[in-house]
Order: structure tokens, then C-alpha cells, then sequence
């Protein structure tokens, strides 16, 4: 791809952006949210045209004017959370629109035939999966799978993942992996657009950085000046002095203390009290009870027993409304199905938590105070574009979570709750989420609950590891090093310092 240039109103998003892929090489696509390397994509997916610049394959110009062109040319996409139609099977899923080679509209769909395809297709690679199974019942590494399998079940020589490993727990991302190793060997040619640098060292041949919609660097993962903080600045363009802000200086009363919280099957004897001027760190994988732990102290699941205390007073909240009602605001992990309405503009999303705050007499919102307000909220966030009517779900995903955010903001709550704030947040937005997070904490009590143990370890004041629904380290951040929350994260530990 040579001098690509594509606008949008009030914006240009590649300004003569240029991309070389390899055969059979994995060539990782680096950028802050908002560079540009998403639009690069949709481009070469025919989702959108380009304005100006060349497409070469193999040495010969090529149009894609659309995503057909695209799959015509071999070139398969895999965006970050796949779309899919939940109550069809995995093969279903896979065939979905290549039914039947045969023209007209009444030829019946040999699903026997479908469904024998489909586990030929599965059997090249080192995955125990049932694609009988309705995709509803599938759990995530699957579902990116029937995804992949619908992108090579067409003739393909370019795959192109975006974000597939966001939801990912560490053990579904090497099963992933195997299938991108089995893919290259194959002479498939993969794109990996990724925030987490690990992961481009431990599978990237090349990667090239994005910034303002251009390529600003070309590297080997093992070039020297791949080193991670370098590539952190080659993706904001300044110098990083560092991503995690100082720790809370002294704390003060307790404002939130959970006792003895159990949620049958998911966890048990959970107590914590959190202070206000301090972060609490809750790190934990996909099964330690973390996620539901955060719903019981939100209201959205019933404890099994237990107590929530806030400001020494028994918390009596049983819905989310009541939550807030009471002063604690959960911005969740899942912020496009959990968290915002995503066909509706900004200041709709932000206002959406404490109505009050703006509401005149007989119901009526104050629009020029929610206007107002929720410019100034945009301002201090540093929300892109700075538009309030821009609908949420065009916002990158950085911005998104800072719209997440905002709303929690305009709660104006004493105690918030913060699920894997930063999942698909490139390194910029990071930085800005956590010093936000730590400003708050000074006026308020903060639970920042997290599977990257990296960012509970720099985050937090005091930490707590959690493995399958029990609590394995309970102690002053400063008194554990990060091995040690790691260890007691996948272990049962030995829980000497509680």
C-alpha cells in the first residue's frame, strides 16, 4: 500500500500512509487509538475507499472498491469481537452466506455437508472445538476461532486480526497462536494489530508503528531500537517519563469495606476495606470470581451472604440504580455491551448516570447545562474528536472508555469500581486513564479490579490476588513484588500476608 489517503469530514486519517506485507510473515500494525491503522485496514477490506494511493498484490495493481473486492483479492479480516449470529451453530456461522454454491433462491442447505466441511476445515489445526454448538454457547478464544475459520474457509492468502487477543485469557491466546504458527506455515500472510507489546515480540516477524496517519517506523521485532519504550514514543511522537502515576501519599478514613461477600460457585469470604485517598488493586484471571465479584459490589448479582459497608453504614442496594443512589458507580469491563449506548451522541452517554444533576421541574432535562457540563467533562478527559453529538460506538476504543469514564464522573459517586479499564487502550490513552484514576482517588475510595497484574502492581496502594473465588494475597503493594501477585493469581499461594 503506497500514498494512501483517506478524509473524513474534518479529519484526515491517512496522509500518504504506506504498508508492505511479506509472504508468509506475521508484520504486527502499532498505533495509538486514532493513528490511523484502523482506517489503513478498512481500506484494504474494501469497508472504505481510498482517496488516493496504490494497492499492489504480488507486484500487480489492485481495486478495492468494497469488501467483496477484498475477499476476491484473498484478503480476509478478523475484527476485534467478531460478528456473529449467536443462536447459529459454529459451522453455520463459518458458511453463513456461502450456503450452497448453486444459484436460485429454494436449493435446500445440505447442513450435514456444511458441518463435515467445517470439521475438515477444524482438523488441520490443534483445537478441541464443537462447531455443532450454538455460538451463544461458545466461550471467547472459541468464537475468535470460527471467526478465523470463516476468513480460510474462502481462498485466502491474507489475514488480517485486529485486536484478537482483547478478551483473551493468557492460555486462549497461545491456542491462538498455534493456529497463527499453523497459518504461516501454510504461506498465509498475517496483519496483527495489537496494543500489547509482548505479544509482537513473542509472534511478530516485523511491525510498523503508525501516528497521525502515516508509518513512522518500520522494524524487526528484534531490532534494537524495538525496545518497548521506544516504541511507545515512536506511537505518541514525545517522550514517555512514565505510564504509572505516584502512589497515594497517605489515605484516610474507610469508605467501602466488603465482609465475608460470597456468590455461590463464583466466590467465597471476600472482605477488603478500601480508604479514601488509596487505589485497591484486585488482580485475577478469567475464572478467579474477579468479574463477578465486581457485579455483587454493584448490585447487578445478589451476594450469597455477606456485607457492604459503606461509611460505616450497612449497604442496602440490590440493583445498580440503588448502587449509585448510594454512591458507588462501576464503569465495567466490557464498556460497549456493559457500559455505554453506543448509537447515541456523547453528552447522551455522559449525563445518562445522574439525571438529577440536570433535571428541571415536571422531568425536564436542562439541555444547555448538560451541554455545559459534559463539554467541560469532554475538556478534562481530552475526549476525540471534541464532539458531544458524535455517536459513541465511531469513537476509537480509547475514547469510548474515556466516555465510560465521563459518565461514572458525572455520578459524582464517593466510592467507584474500575474493571479492566484499560482493554484495548493503546499506551497514550493508558497514561491518561491512570493519572485520571489516581486524581479521582484522592477525593474519593477507588477498586480497580484487572487481569493484567502489571497494572494492579502500578496502580495500586494495597493488593489483593484473587485465584478461583478465594483471596490468595492480601497486603501493601510496596510489600510484594509483581512475580508474587502473578504467582498467587495462578496458584493458591500461600496467603502469608494475610
Amino acid at each position: 500500500m503506497t500514498g494512501i489517503d483517506k478524509a473524513f469530514p474534518g479529519v484526515k486519517a491517512l496522509d500518504g500512509a504506506e504498508f508492505t506485507l511479506n509472504p508468509g510473515e506475521v508484520h504486527a500494525l502499532l498505533g495509538i487509538n486514532g493513528a490511523g491503522k484502523s482506517t489503513l485496514i478498512k481500506v484494504l477490506s474494501g469497508v472504505y475507499s481510498k482517496d488516493n494511493g496504490d494497492i499492489l498484490l504480488n507486484g500487480q495493481q489492485i481495486q478495492i472498491e468494497k469488501p467483496q473486492d477484498a475477499m476476491d483479492h484473498g484478503i480476509a479480516t478478523v475484527y476485534q469481537d467478531p460478528q456473529m449470529i449467536p443462536s447459529f451453530s459454529g459451522y453455520e456461522n463459518i458458511y453463513l452466506g456461502f450456503e450452497t454454491d448453486k444459484g436460485g433462491a429454494f436449493n435446500r442447505i445440505d447442513r450435514k455437508g456444511l458441518r463435515k466441511k467445517a470439521e475438515e476445515l477444524l482438523a488441520r489445526f490443534p483445537v478441541d472445538l464443537n462447531l455443532a454448538k450454538p455460538v451463544s454457547e461458545l466461550g471467547a478464544v472459541e468464537r475468535e476461532i470460527v471467526a478465523i475459520l470463516r476468513a480460510i474457509s474462502r481462498d485466502m492468502s491474507i489475514l488480517v486480526l485486529d485486536e484478537p487477543t482483547s478478551i483473551l485469557t493468557e492460555t486462549e491466546t497461545q491456542v491462538l497462536f498455534e493456529l497463527i504458527d499453523m497459518l504461516k506455515e501454510g504461506g498465509v500472510s498475517v496483519i496483527y494489530i495489537t496494543h500489547r507489546l509482548e505479544e509482537v515480540y513473542q509472534k511478530a516477524d516485523r511491525l510498523t508503528v503508525f501516528r497521525e496517519g502515516k508509518n513512522v517506523a518500520t522494524l524487526t521485532a528484534d531490532d534494537q531500537n524495538a525496545d518497548p519504550m521506544a516504541i511507545a514514543e515512536l506511537m505518541l511522537g514525545k517522550k514517555i517519563e512514565k505510564i504509572y502515576p505516584s502512589k497515594g501519599s497517605q489515605a484516610g478514613e474507610v469508605v467501602f469495606e466488603a465482609m465475608g461477600l460470597s456468590l455461590h460457585s463464583r466466590f467465597e469470604d471476600v472482605s477488603f476495606q478500601v480508604k479514601k485517598g488509596e487505589i485497591l488493586g484486585i488482580f485475577g484471571l478469567v475464572g478467579s470470581g474477579v468479574d463477578e465479584l465486581s457485579k455483587v459490589l454493584f448490585g447487578i448479582h445478589p451476594k450469597s451472604s455477606g456485607q457492604i459497608r459503606i461509611k460505616g453504614q450497612p449497604a442496602g442496594f440490590t440493583s445498580p440504580s440503588e448502587a449509585i443512589k448510594e454512591g458507588v458507580f462501576l464503569v465495567p469491563g466490557n464498556r460497549r455491551t456493559e457500559g455505554q449506548i453506543g448509537d447515541q451522541p456523547v453528552f447522551f452517554n455522559m449525563s445518562l448516570a445522574n439525571l438529577k444533576k440536570i433535571t428541571a421541574g415536571l422531568g425536564l432535562i436542562r439541555r444547555k447545562d448538560e451541554r455545559l457540563s459534559i463539554q467541560d467533562l469532554m475538556e478534562s478527559l481530552e475526549v476525540s474528536p471534541p464532539d458531544m453529538d458524535q455517536k459513541v460506538s465511531l469513537l476509537s476504543g480509547g475514547n469510548q472508555q474515556k466516555v465510560v469514564i465521563g459518565k461514572g464522573l458525572f455520578a459524582e459517586a464517593a466510592v467507584y469500581i474500575f474493571a479492566e479499564p484499560t482493554v484495548g487502550v493503546d499506551v497514550g490513552a493508558k497514561a491518561g486513564i491512570y493519572n485520571l484514576i489516581r486524581e479521582l482517588s484522592k477525593g474519593t475510595a477507588v477498586i480497580l479490579i484487572s487481569s493484567d497484574c502489571e497494572e494492579v502492581y502500578g496502580m495500586s496502594d494495597r493488593t489483593i490476588a484473587m485465584y478461583k473465588g478465594r483471596i490468595t494475597l492480601d497486603r501493601p503493594t510496596d510489600q510484594c513484588t509483581l512475580n508474587e501477585i502473578l504467582y498467587c493469581g495462578v496458584t493458591e499461594g500461600d496467603n502469608s500476608g494475610r
